[in-house]
């Protein structure tokens, strides 16, 4: 089982406001802050998600087919989140919409590029 994801930034403070802002709307807060990276997670717990400066001291990169999935409580949510996501800098990856049946998911990437997915699987 996941215990928590991480991903790299090349601007932490960016990185910080960009996700306290996603997160808010997911229920998620920081749980820790130091200076090469800051941890947030749901309000039970749980998985938890970080973003990292590279520890080697190597410049920052994407991870190609790299992709963190963020779940959602419903359709709405997927598209609130998506459209949140958009405003707060990240690039379009895939609209809000069904991608197999029950699947209802959206796709976007961050200010330093890394992939995201909000999804919600109808039960």
């Amino acid at each position: 089982m996941i215990g928590y994801t991480s991903l790299g930034t090349a601007d932490l403070a960016r990185a910080a406001v960009f996700y306290d802002a996603l997160f808010e709307d997911l229920g998620a807060k920081r749980i820790m802050t130091f200076d090469d990276f800051i941890v947030w997670a749901g309000e039970n717990g749980g998985t938890a998600f970080s973003v990292h400066l590279p520890e080697n001291g190597k410049r920052y990169s994407v991870g190609n087919g790299v992709m963190i999935a963020l779940s959602a409580k419903g359709k709405e949510q997927v598209e609130k989140i998506h459209a949140k996501a958009l405003e707060l800098g990240a690039s379009d990856e895939g609209k809000p919409g069904y991608r197999a049946e029950g699947f209802y998911a959206a796709y976007f990437r961050d200010p330093d590029g890394n992939k995201l997915n909000i999804h919600h699987m109808a039960g």
